[in-house]
């Protein structure tokens, strides 16, 4: 078959897997729409750096399963490849986000504005504690459906994990581009991220046990929570 006359751009261009062409300098020649929203959460540096690592030694492509975070984007795979000195180019596999193993129950939930949530659980956390906290939302956020009984425990549980931290910075926004399948359906999410100078790890298991029973996914660093929450209506 003659691909000559195909224009392959668009299909790379509606891949959700972020798509990179560099020259022989790390100066990006090309990415596509996935790659631009990568681009939010990790320097053009690091991913022409993980491209030279994962090269194949010759001319040719390789692929190899890789474990790979930058905040929202959790990827288990890379394929580098390169036909000439001046070229290299990168693909990265996105994870699934799936949670289907808990059956969605909307009974149980409530529509619920989620900046006021958040805010009657930071206010009860001041009561007791002096951190200097600093919250960082998305007023435009529209109401979505959660248990709130739940996900205020949640709340409450996460940021008693910062109780000895001197400051506190709390941001909650509407990830563009970006989907959860429950029930394969794709849902909006909503990242609430914690980032401070300290956190306790101590009930990270308990923690985690009550994430499970939701649809919410998360991720743990040293310093910092993050909670990528469904909107769903």
């Amino acid at each position: 078959m003659n691909t000559a006359s195909i224009d392959f751009k668009a299909f790379v261009e509606w891949d959700n897997s972020p798509f990179v062409l560099f020259n022989n300098h790390g100066k990006i020649l090309y990415l596509n729409n996935a790659a631009e929203l990568l681009f939010g959460h990790a320097t053009p540096k690091e991913i022409y750096n993980i491209a030279l690592l994962y090269a194949p030694q010759s001319f040719g492509y390789k692929t190899t399963a890789i474990d790979l975070n930058f905040d929202a984007f959790s990827f288990y795979a890379v394929t580098v490849g390169y036909e000439n000195e001046e070229q290299i180019a990168i693909r990265l596999y996105n994870k699934p986000r799936i949670k289907q193993n808990i059956p969605l129950q909307k009974e149980k939930l409530m529509a619920t504005d989620i900046n006021i949530l958040l805010e009657a659980n930071i206010a009860l956390f001041k009561i007791k504690n002096n951190n200097r906290l600093e919250l960082l939302t998305d007023q435009e956020i529209p109401s979505f459906k959660i248990d709130q009984n739940s996900f205020s425990k949640l709340l409450r549980k996460i940021l008693d994990t910062f109780v000895h931290s001197h400051s506190v910075f709390i941001e909650l926004k509407l990830l563009i581009g970006e989907h959860i399948v429950i029930g394969n359906k794709k849902e909006p999410i909503v990242q609430l991220k914690i980032d401070a100078d300290t956190r306790c790890s101590d009930t990270d298991e308990e923690i985690i046990a009550l994430i499970d029973t939701t649809h919410i996914a998360y991720s743990f660093k040293e310093h910092s929570i993050r909670l990528d929450i469904p909107l769903i209506q």
